[in-house]
């Protein structure tokens, strides 16, 4: 079982997400089974089988999330002193040379990446080019729309 890297934040985020699905929707889906089974035949109860839909991908997010959590190593950067060096959890400031675009992008965990909020996953071409850089390094990134060259402007730890 490898372990995988999850911020503080990604962490706490999953374990709300599992408190709700537990406490919530799992009470919700109950209900919903229990009334559908009381309007008879289970054969062509539409209301039956989608709410026994709904409890197969509610478990099976419960199982996803509990499994991310057994083999999460949570890494917290507030508590590493900054050596500019482009870390898992980093927040990384980029000057796009070709565009003269600034972008900032926080390098995190696959389950919390979310590009538009600039959350990247550290094994996507973005966040494996900048992994290991320092502060002030020109990189060179191949992405599925071509090369792609920037200068880190900035690294925080936060």
């Amino acid at each position: 079982m490898e372990k995988e890297p999850i911020t503080v934040t990604g962490l706490k985020k999953l374990k709300k997400e599992l408190d709700y699905l537990k406490n919530i929707m799992r009470p919700k889906i109950i209900t919903a089974i229990a009334e559908a089974r009381s309007h008879g035949d289970l054969k062509e109860n539409a209301e039956y089988h989608a709410a026994k839909e709904q409890q197969a991908i509610s478990e099976g997010r419960m199982q996803q999330i509990n499994d991310i959590i057994a083999r999460a190593n949570v890494i917290d950067v507030t508590v590493i002193q900054n050596s500019g060096k482009v870390i898992f959890g980093s927040t990384v400031k980029l000057f796009n040379i070709q565009t003269n675009e600034q972008k900032t992008y926080k390098i995190v965990g696959e389950d919390e990446a979310d590009i538009k909020k600039n959350f990247i996953y550290f094994r996507s071409p973005i966040g494996r080019g900048l992994i290991g850089k320092n502060k002030d390094d020109t990189v060179k990134i191949s992405t599925p729309l071509g090369e792609k060259n920037y200068k880190i402007k900035d690294v925080k730890y936060i």
